[in-house]
């Protein structure tokens, strides 16, 4: 199932990602953006919208309060939000890459478990 995933800033000035829903509209498994300066410069990074008092990545917010709608939100952005809320690492398609396929295109899987 293809998700819906929507960038927004909201009017209290967070920046939020999550699966929208028409119902409402709305929304839900909300997770905040936030940006850490690093001496490489700065790095993102994404918590659940209710942190430090709820671990998981849930909740619901209606887009009445959503102030700006950012028209892309960047692939590895989505992927990330992705593997944080279904607890799935996701390969990229290029991930696979290193594997040996073989003449016949098929994976030599014995190779991978050897040691």
């Amino acid at each position: 199932m293809a998700y819906d995933i929507r960038l927004v800033k909201l009017v209290n000035g967070d920046t939020v990602l999550g699966k929208y829903s028409e119902e409402g509209p709305s929304l839900k498994e909300v997770a905040v953006l936030q940006t850490v300066p690093t001496q490489q410069g700065v790095q993102m990074m994404l918590l659940p919208f209710g942190y430090p008092f709820e671990q998981d990545i849930t909740g619901e917010i209606r887009y009445e309060h959503v102030i700006y709608e950012y028209s892309k939100c960047p692939e590895e952005l989505k992927t990330k939000y992705l593997e944080a809320t279904s607890n799935l690492t996701l390969a990229s398609p290029g991930g696979l890459k290193n594997l040996n396929l073989g003449a016949a295109g098929g994976a030599d899987l014995s190779s991978l478990l050897k040691k």
